[in-house]
C-alpha cells in the first residue's frame, strides 16, 4: 500500500504560523501597553502575598523591552524570560521549515529535562531574592 499523500502546505503551516500570529499578537500588545506604568496589569499574587520574585517577575517588562529591541534592559527585567524567546524562536524556526517539508513536529521530552528545567527555574527564583543575586531581581 503507498503511503498517504501529504497533506497541501497551506494544511501544514496552519498550526505553526498560527501559533507565531498569537505570540506575535502577545508581543504586540505588552510592547504597546507599558507594564512600567501602574495600573494595566495585576501585581505578581508571589511578590504581592510573599514577597519574593518568582522566576516569571519582571516577565512583562522584559517582554516590553525585547518588543522595543531593548536586549539589555529586557535581560536585566528577566533574563531567564530573554532566554525562554530565543528557545521559543529556535522551536518556531524548526517547525516551520519542518511543516514547509512535510515532515511532522514531534517533541518528546524526557523527565530529565523537566528536572533540570525545573532546578534551573528554582535556582534562579533562590538566587534573584538573594543579596549577592540582586542584579537578577528586575
Amino acid at each position: 500500500m503507498p503511503p498517504p499523500p501529504p497533506r497541501p502546505l497551506a494544511r501544514r503551516l496552519l498550526a505553526p504560523v498560527a501559533t507565531l500570529a498569537g505570540v506575535t499578537a502577545a508581543f504586540a500588545y505588552v510592547g504597546a501597553v507599558d507594564p512600567n506604568e501602574p495600573g494595566h496589569y495585576p501585581v505578581c499574587p508571589t511578590l504581592r502575598f510573599l514577597g519574593v520574585f518568582c522566576p516569571g517577575c519582571g516577565g512583562l517588562r522584559s517582554a516590553h523591552a525585547f518588543a522595543h529591541g531593548d536586549i539589555a534592559a529586557a535581560m536585566g527585567f528577566n533574563a531567564l524570560a530573554v532566554i525562554g524567546y530565543v528557545l521559543f524562536a529556535v522551536v518556531m524556526v524548526a517547525w516551520l521549515i519542518r511543516a514547509v517539508r512535510g515532515v511532522p513536529m514531534r517533541l518528546t521530552v524526557s523527565p530529565a529535562w523537566w528536572w533540570v528545567t525545573g532546578s534551573v527555574l528554582a535556582a534562579f527564583t533562590l538566587v534573584r531574592n538573594l543579596p549577592f543575586g540582586a542584579a537578577l531581581a528586575p
